[in-house]
């Protein structure tokens, strides 16, 4: 395997951790889950810095970096800001005020918003030397200045709208992730003083192509609207002289509180995304040389203090470079690629239920195509033998092919049942949208708990074949989403084992009709049961520790922060179980400590795709990677708000092949990897993994975009075909 983090990894039985009164933040058995989230964004800008990549790859990390980190703000750190005003003192996992914690995370945002300005002049330099110049003023030409203006003239000016802030004009409303200038003028006759706002509409880009006939083929140039606006001012302003200019950005409190009580939980939902728009102000970006006048009466208009406010000195709104990602130059970007479509599905001319009758299968996201996925439901609106379509809907895009099979069935006549999730966050207004459309074409649209939301991700097709019925169900570890399919990495699972099946129905009654199922036979429901499953298992592996056998556990997840099962880890670890961890973003378990963790490893892995799939493996007496390991996917993470407070499903891989596919090709990959993996330290701190002398570097990612999947290969391909991995090679055999 790759190299481990320094530290002893001997296994021994030894006391838990110290009680929390005992300790202080630094000492604590748990990280901090808002210093772990942005330990994680600091992993994502550190591929913004990776020389490695193409340059537009890089701009994309940093582009995302600064689209998480106002989430960050908008969500998080709002909720913070929310407990101290109301004077709630209710401490984190590690021991931390949430005013404490604010201090923390005030001192991080500063130091990565440096890191991002950094990063950001170094892959601007880069661009400029391929031909790609980005508010690069110097390059405006005379041709470029004359296009610019007629554009600022034409476009803009109609647009956008200046108003004077004094005691005549109220303060104007600044929407969330707003952009503005103020302007300091003196009229040109009376020498009288103004300061004018002008909002930068969200409607227009940030940026502003100059067409390549009027640069003469000397490379891209783009412009921001906010130095165009800057740039040609006084067309805005006749008769006034301008002194001076900032430009300033607004995040608001984002999340959405509704009551359990709510009555009309559409209406609800329609009042509070109104509501959102018009947050508390979170945080207030400003440029390094704002007129500290101009700074002052913001302050005071948006109802803030000198905590909130970010001085940049480089760009205002990292989030905005995605729009220039779209350049036409391939090959500074990451070579094309497309995803397989399963062999053993073609093997069938494409009829999904037939392939899915033969044997289980799993789809392997974004390495093979969501396309099955569609297929799936739209070739059950076609088929007149399937009488009904159950799915849920979390996340499914402004484009959904999934929605628009939905809609056909319906518009068939079939029975067709569609869960849609209305609190999923920043998607509430489209699954509104979804949601009308789909009432309107015949479905029976359900949205769920008040209180719970329904995270599962689960389609079942109920089809006449012969005397009887059969179901065929797809379970996913990621959403029913078109975009996010082709950079997430999760699982597809289809299958038409009828024990699975009759859970599912159960699962849908319970969300549909408040049934809470009993007497399931395969599938584990949050928040039924998933959690006391996950600590079963846990103790299971604890007890063949203790009596000698092999013992290990390995997760693949995107966050761990349940305090209950950071702790059932710590006792497998002090019990002598290995505990394998891959934990893409947030992780509160604090590894390698002595006495609470020795045996206890995590990993990040950040790159190309975003890992998103979410596995447990356990080695039920025999080790891991066995044929005769328990092995889970699910929709869940190791969060409390997954365990206790959602519809999530776990469910058994039992299908050999599948079995195989999941733990000894996917999971056991990831394990192996060296290439995009960081080593989470006992100190909080992360490191990248480094190769073991001697042995070959292994990438994850470049593994299954080269290899297709065990379950999917079909019998086209030999036996052979997928090169085998080996644990202690740490690489393919």
């Amino acid at each position: 395997m790759s190299t481990s983090p320094k530290g002893s990894m001997d296994a021994s039985a030894i006391a838990g951790p110290v009680p929390m009164a005992e300790l202080g933040p630094d000492e604590s058995p748990y990280f901090n889950r808002e210093l772990s989230w942005l330990q994680f964004n600091q992993r994502v800008l550190a591929e913004a810095d990776n020389p490695a990549y193409p340059l537009l790859e890089r701009l994309r990390f940093l582009s995302i970096s600064g689209s998480n980190l106002d989430e960050f703000m908008m969500i998080r750190v709002a909720g913070l800001v929310g407990q101290v005003q109301r004077r709630l003192a209710t401490p984190s996992i590690d021991g931390r005020s949430p005013t404490q914690q604010l201090a923390a995370i005030r001192e991080k945002l500063t130091e990565l918003s440096g890191i991002q300005q950094t990063i950001w002049r170094k892959v601007r330099d880069g661009l400029a030397g391929a031909d790609i110049h980005i508010a690069d003023e110097q390059r405006v030409s005379a041709a470029a200045h004359k296009w610019l203006k007629g554009y600022f003239l034409n476009e803009i000016l109609p647009i956008i709208t200046p108003q004077a802030l004094d005691p005549a004009h109220p303060f104007p409303f600044v929407q969330n992730r707003g952009l503005g200038l103020l302007f300091t003028l003196t009229r040109d006759a009376t020498r009288e003083q103004l300061i004018e706002m002008v909002l930068i509409p969200s409607a227009l880009p940030r940026f502003v192509r100059v067409p390549d006939e009027v640069t003469g083929g000397s490379g891209a140039l783009y412009i921001s609207i906010a130095s165009l606006i800057q740039r040609y001012a006084a067309a805005l302003f006749p008769g006034f002289a301008i002194e001076g200019d900032g430009l300033f950005r607004v995040l608001r409190d984002s999340d959405i509180e509704i009551e359990e009580e709510a009555e009309d939980l559409v209406r609800t939902f329609r009042s509070a995304i109104q509501r959102r728009r018009r947050g508390q102000v979170i945080q207030l970006e400003l440029e390094e040389d704002f007129d500290p006048a101009a700074e002052a009466l913001l302050l005071e208009q948006l109802g803030i203090n000198e905590a909130a406010v970010i001085k940049t000195d480089g760009m205002i709104g990292i989030d905005g470079l995605a729009e220039i990602v779209g350049e036409d130059r391939p090959d500074l970007k990451f070579d094309a690629y497309s995803p397989r479509f399963p062999e053993r599905i073609r093997e069938h001319d494409g009829d999904a239920f037939s392939a899915i009758r033969e044997k289980d299968i799993i789809i392997h996201h974004p390495y093979e195509s969501f396309e099955v996925v569609v297929d799936f439901i739209r070739q059950a609106a076609l088929d007149p033998d399937v009488v009904a379509i159950k799915q849920t809907l979390y996340r499914a895009g402004s484009q959904s092919a999934v929605v628009g099979a939905l809609i056909e069935a319906a518009e068939a006549g079939k029975s067709v049942t569609a869960v849609v999730e209305l609190k999923a966050r920043f998607d509430e207004e489209q699954n509104l949208k979804w949601a009308s459309k789909l009432e309107r074409a015949g479905v029976q649209v359900i949205y769920g708990f008040t209180d719970w939301k329904t995270h599962a991700k689960v389609a079942m097709v109920v089809r006449r074949e012969g005397d009887g019925f059969r179901s065929y169900c797809h379970f996913g570890t990621g959403n029913y989403h078109p975009v996010t399919a082709r950079v997430y990495t999760d699982l597809s699972f289809f299958t038409a084992d009828p024990k699975l099946a009759r859970d599912a129905a159960k699962m849908f009654n319970f969300i549909t009709g408040y049934v809470e199922p009993h007497e399931l036979e395969r599938i584990h429901i949050a928040p039924i049961d998933l959690r006391q499953e996950i600590y079963n298992r846990v103790d299971a592996e604890i007890a063949h520790a203790r009596k000698g056998k092999p013992a290990a556990i390995w997760m693949k997840c995107n966050q761990l922060t349940d305090e209950g099962v950071i702790d059932r880890l710590y006792a497998a670890s002090n019990a002598g179980v290995r505990v394998e961890l891959v934990v893409r973003g947030i992780c509160c378990l604090r590894p390698g400590m002595a006495g609470m963790s020795e045996n206890i490893r995590v990993k990040s892995i950040i790159g190309r795709f975003l890992e998103h799939s979410r596995i447990y493996a356990f080695g039920n007496g025999h080790g891991l990677p066995s044929a005769q390991a328990a092995v889970f996917i699910a929709s869940a993470d190791m969060m409390s708000r997954n365990l206790d407070r959602r519809i999530e499903t776990l469910i058994p891989i039992l299908n050999r092949t599948v079995h195989d596919q999941v733990l000894q090709q996917v999971l056991l990959a990831n394990m192996l990897d060296t290439e995009q993996s960081w080593w989470l330290h006992s100190d909080g701190s992360y490191s990248r993994v480094e190769t073991e002398e001697g042995a070959r570097p292994f990438n994850c990612h470049r593994y299954f975009m080269t290899n297709p999947s065990l379950s999917g290969r079909g019998g086209a391909l030999e036996a052979g075909a997928v090169p085998k991995l080996s644990l202690r090679r740490g690489a393919s055999a």
